[in-house]
């Protein structure tokens, strides 16, 4: 799986209150035209809650 940059799925989380469980995530960026490629990444991340943008970051970085 390709690297995803940071900011690219920043701007699909756009909007999105935090805390935000991994549901909301993904919701939240298929709602914003996030591509199959982010998705299936999302899809990937731990089942927890994220407080803030950069939780999601820092667990994508795990899982990429």
């Amino acid at each position: 799986m390709a690297k995803v940059n940071p900011i690219d799925v920043q701007k699909h989380l756009k909007g999105l209150d935090y805390p935000a469980t991994k549901e909301d995530v993904i919701k939240h960026a298929e709602k914003n035209g996030a591509d199959e490629e982010l998705k299936a990444l999302l899809q990937d991340l731990p089942d927890e809650e994220y407080a803030k943008p950069t939780d999601v970051n820092k667990a994508i970085g795990q899982v990429e």
